[in-house]
């Protein structure tokens, strides 16, 4: 049996996140779909983590196994002609039997993106805020997330992870034309925790918390002292980077 990593990428506008739930359509639903048509034999995917409703990815990995070789013909075609227009297969390859595409992954980066004047082109896939936003004072609270690693403030509540704790590697704004992009990168995320800091730091860049409450925010890990969660659609998981231990 051989262990074959999937890269994806996919609009999470019409689906309900990455994985399978009864009553809903998801992105793994639409790739096992299409990977046990063209194999002929129901095959079941383990993906690098979870999406929410409306996330999208620029880059994620699924792993699966298959008895025999499949790097020697033309796998990545005829899995995109089986899939939908909004999610589209990258590459396939074999990797180490026992590499898992969830539990090896050492960081992934997100992406938020927000613009403020009318774009009829970014309004499904960035986030519309008219207001002006004090960039500098939210990359300095953005800065103060290093200095913490549980993270409980901005999880979702009742969820069945063993902990909360993340190493936040980056956490940067950036003005790019006419948009404003946040960067962030940890080893782990939380459940709605990319959504919920960029929501806190917005409140830090509108005047309403000082970078002093954004910290004490933190401390409190309390996820009612946070700010709200911003919308789905202009979330973008951007890179998934795994040792190279692992790669045949």
């Amino acid at each position: 049996m051989q262990r074959y990593f999937i890269e994806i990428m996919y609009d999470g506008t019409n689906y309900h996140g990455w994985q399978v739930q009864p009553n809903s359509i998801t992105v793994q639903e639409q790739l096992e779909k299409a990977i046990s048509t063209v194999l002929n034999k129901k095959i079941g995917i383990m993906g690098a983590g979870r999406t929410d409703t409306g996330v999208h990815a620029k880059q994620f990995f699924a792993h699966f196994d298959y008895d025999s070789n499949l790097l020697d013909g033309n796998i990545v075609f005829r899995l995109n002609s089986f899939l939908p227009e909004d999610i589209c297969v990258k590459s396939i390859c074999e990797v180490k039997a026992d590499a898992h595409c969830r539990f090896d992954a050492i960081s992934r980066t997100y992406e938020y993106i927000i613009y403020n004047s009318k774009n009829p082109f970014l309004v499904d896939n960035a986030y519309f805020l008219h207001k002006k936003l004090d960039i500098e004072e939210m990359n300095k609270a953005a800065n103060c997330l290093f200095d913490f690693i549980d993270f409980t403030s901005f999880s979702k509540l009742h969820t069945q992870t063993k902990t909360n704790n993340c190493t936040i590697k980056k956490a940067v704004w950036e003005q790019k034309g006419d948009t404003l992009i946040f960067t962030i990168q940890a080893d782990r995320f939380l459940r709605n925790m990319v959504r919920a800091i960029v929501g806190t730091l917005i409140n830090v860049g509108l005047g309403k918390i000082s970078i002093d409450d954004f910290i004490n925010i933190i401390k409190s890990k309390d996820r009612a002292q946070a700010g709200t969660s911003v919308p789905a659609h202009a979330l973008y998981l951007t890179q998934v980077c795994y040792p190279k231990t692992i790669w045949l």
